[in-house]
């Protein structure tokens, strides 16, 4: 009788093995379709910043949620801005015709019990045609 006790015991050791790897995989999963939402939220508003403030303007914070973590191991070093000609070359001053807001080089860090992966997230970009550039027709906007 002790024996089919023990087989139960068993039984359920590995069926609760299987069935929390595959919650915890779940909820994983969950988070990195959230992070990847917000990475590109960040990207669409670092490039709305950029078209409407001068180009000198550091829009870091601003568009990286003004410093809430909503996300970990998101910085400055992970957004790149550029201004860009129609074709797709760099551009300064009057010339520009685009803004290309990317958000790159992220790692997403897995949160499974057991097993530990960093994961490097794709390239979000988002490409806007300028707009005031920080400047109408009675001066300039500072964004803060």
């Amino acid at each position: 009788m002790n024996r089919v006790k023990g087989i139960y015991t068993v039984e359920f050791a590995i069926v609760a093995a299987v069935f929390f790897l595959l919650l915890f995989a779940a909820i994983e999963v969950g988070r990195l379709l959230y992070t990847y939402s917000v990475l590109q939220e960040a990207s669409r508003r670092a490039a709305r910043l950029a078209v409407v403030c001068q180009p000198t303007t550091n829009i870091d914070s601003l568009a990286l949620f003004n410093g809430r973590d909503l996300v970990p191991n998101l910085t400055a070093d992970n957004l790149d801005i550029s201004f860009l000609l129609g074709n797709g070359d760099s551009a300064t001053g009057a010339d520009i015709e685009f803004v290309k807001a990317e958000i790159k080089n992220y790692r997403h860090d897995l949160w499974i019990p057991g097993l530990h992966l960093s994961l490097n997230s794709p390239v979000f970009t988002t490409t806007l045609p300028r707009e005031s550039l920080g400047v109408f027709p009675g001066g300039t906007t500072v964004c803060q």
